[in-house]
């Protein structure tokens, strides 16, 4: 197979979808992979590397585009859109079920678009969505830190405090690996961390992992509404399998915030968890309604590109060689998980969560098959 490995051109997304390791062994294995100039450069990984393990170095995007696979990170953007064609398998993020101009091009070019958040283990669980959850969740508490510092906009409020001085409240909506991991972080820098989440299992989980460093509260109106307007820091990390987040902090929330605390929206990928989100970019990250400031980047890994690239592609790499090997069609068939990555096929929408966000026809992706 000929796999393309395109540089990313979302607003600075560093990260790169195969690092050098993963080409030397699909180069090993037989496969052709084209990878366009300066695709790794922000992830420290420079051309030369890809050509000494055998990558074939192109110019232009449209080259590496021809590929019969491409492998990237993000979403394609506007631009991309006339690179897609019947045939191509598209194997990278693809966060669907907000950007229906996306599904709009996929479906019309009739591509094979396989998503990484979609896709599943035997556990049921999503393992290419969770190193950049991991990622994110990390970085959320990095990030609201900076903010609530007075040139961001923020109260002026250290995180973790001082001798004599109460550490700042931090509010965390989900309890899965964003949330989880945001806890972590703002635990360790000594803020004051609650934790929402509806499943009362997984609150005594976290009870004992965190072994009473963390506050867990039942998830409902009356308590994410109290929390919030105690927060100096609200993290969202509220996730719905390849469908939207469902709006848990609404504006009338918002509104009864403090004046300079900060949300991060780690949900916003999948239209946000907070009402009022909207997705922002590294060059213009933040906004302010009602006196708070939001911080709503779609792509917050890409804040720290070497880390990510090399997690994601940790866990991407066995199913690029598994669809290397033996074709897209062939790999779904074979592996039940990677099928639920497929989202597009043959002119045909085949998850059904995305149907739903955007009120589209849902086909079955075995009758596709």
């Amino acid at each position: 197979m000929i796999i393309g490995v395109p540089k990313e051109v979302k607003d600075h997304e560093s990260r790169v979808g195969i690092t050098p390791a993963g080409v030397k062994a699909l180069t090993e294995a037989g496969h052709t992979v084209l990878v366009e100039t300066n695709a790794g450069a922000l992830s420290s990984f420079p051309d030369a590397e890809y050509v000494a393990v055998g990558a074939e170095m192109k110019a232009t995007a449209a080259e590496v585009w021809a590929a019969d696979m491409v492998v990237k990170v993000k979403e394609p953007v506007s631009k991309e859109y006339g690179y897609f064609r019947e045939g191509l398998v598209l194997f990278t993020y693809l966060h669907l079920a907000p950007i229906k101009e996306l599904t709009d091009a996929l479906l019309n070019a009739k591509v094979t678009g396989i998503a990484y958040e979609t896709v599943k283990d035997k556990a049921g669980t999503l393992p290419l969505l969770t190193p950049m959850s991991e990622v994110a969740g990390r970085l959320s508490v990095q990030v609201g830190a900076a903010y609530l510092e007075k040139e961001h906009g923020g109260r002026g409020v250290l995180l973790g405090g001082v001798p004599g001085v109460p550490p700042a409240n931090v509010c965390v909506i989900g309890g899965g690996i964003v949330g989880t991991n945001a806890a972590k972080i703002a635990v360790g820098m000594g803020a004051k961390v609650t934790l929402l989440d509806l499943s009362l299992n997984r609150l005594r989980e976290l009870d004992d992992i965190f072994n009473g460093k963390l506050f867990t509260l039942y998830s409902n109106s009356y308590n994410v509404e109290r929390a919030v307007s105690e927060a100096d820091l609200v993290i969202g990390g509220v996730l719905i399998p390849g469908a939207a987040a469902p709006k848990i902090v609404t504006k009338a929330m918002v509104a009864k915030m403090k004046k300079g605390a900060v949300i991060v929206d780690v949900a916003i990928d999948q239209g946000g968890c907070i009402e009022t989100a909207k997705p922002t970019t590294h060059s213009d990250p933040s906004y302010v309604v009602d006196g708070v400031v939001h911080y709503c980047v779609t792509n917050m890994p890409a804040a720290v590109p070497n880390t990510s690239t090399l997690a994601l592609t940790n866990a991407t790499f066995p199913y690029v060689m598994q669809l290397a090997k033996v074709g897209a069609r062939a790999a779904v068939k074979a592996n039940a998980g990677l099928a639920e990555g497929v989202n597009t096929i043959d002119g045909k929408l085949t998850y059904k969560a995305v149907a739903e966000a955007q009120g589209r026809e849902y086909t079955e992706l075995v009758s596709v098959l």
